[in-house]
């Protein structure tokens, strides 16, 4: 866990509820639940004047939604960059989460193997870590993917598709969701031939 000391004062309810979206704040630093003994920047979900006497509502800097009563004794308060303050830790960002759906031609374990390895070599064998792992088989194909109207009348005609992407590998289609009121399409694909007559 990487942390800086930041020089920062707590403040009072007064002092936060004159703060803007803009403002950097640190609260205290909770990752699903998981409350760590250091702070994370952070920024106030709504101006502080929309205070009304319940807690104030804060988003970090890695989307966790904190809601604080900063005159609470017990609490860990609210604070801000000052270089009059104390010292405290504070959380960096120091990575990205990927979720990543990978199609390897051909693949077998020797292939996707190469893959972590280049990975690890790339970022550090310490680094790169393999968290969940589902691997299917898929052909290799592609498909043409459409949305139309989720209650569309029967025998219309397919004027009103959007055509959304082209090409794609069925295995993608799992990952995206269709725009509200609407459904995918998926069809085997079709390579558009420009029969325009030339001279």
């Amino acid at each position: 866990m990487n942390t800086e000391k930041v020089t920062a004062r707590r403040l009072t309810a007064a002092e936060v509820s004159e703060l803007g979206l803009q403002d950097g704040i640190f609260v205290s630093a909770e990752t699903d639940g998981l409350s760590l003994d250091c702070y994370a920047p952070a920024f106030l979900t709504e101006p502080g004047k929309n205070f009304e006497g319940g807690s104030f509502a804060a988003r970090t800097i890695f989307g966790e939604d904190i809601h604080v009563l900063p005159d609470d004794a017990e609490g860990r308060g609210i604070w801000i960059a000052d270089k009059t303050g104390e010292e405290i830790e504070v959380l960096q960002s120091a990575g990205v989460l990927l979720n990543l759906a990978l199609f390897v031609p051909n693949g077998n374990k020797d292939s996707l193997e190469s893959l972590y390895a280049a990975a690890r070599d790339a970022f550090g064998a310490g680094i790169v870590q393999r968290w969940s792992e589902e691997s299917v088989a898929v052909p290799d194909v592609k498909v043409d993917l459409f949305e139309e109207p989720a209650r569309g009348r029967k025998n219309t005609n397919s004027q009103n598709r959007d055509r959304r992407a082209l090409d794609i590998y069925p295995t993608r289609v799992r990952f995206m969701e269709p725009s509200e009121g609407w459904k995918f399409i998926v069809e085997p694909h079709k390579e558009i031939v420009d029969e325009t007559p030339t001279i």
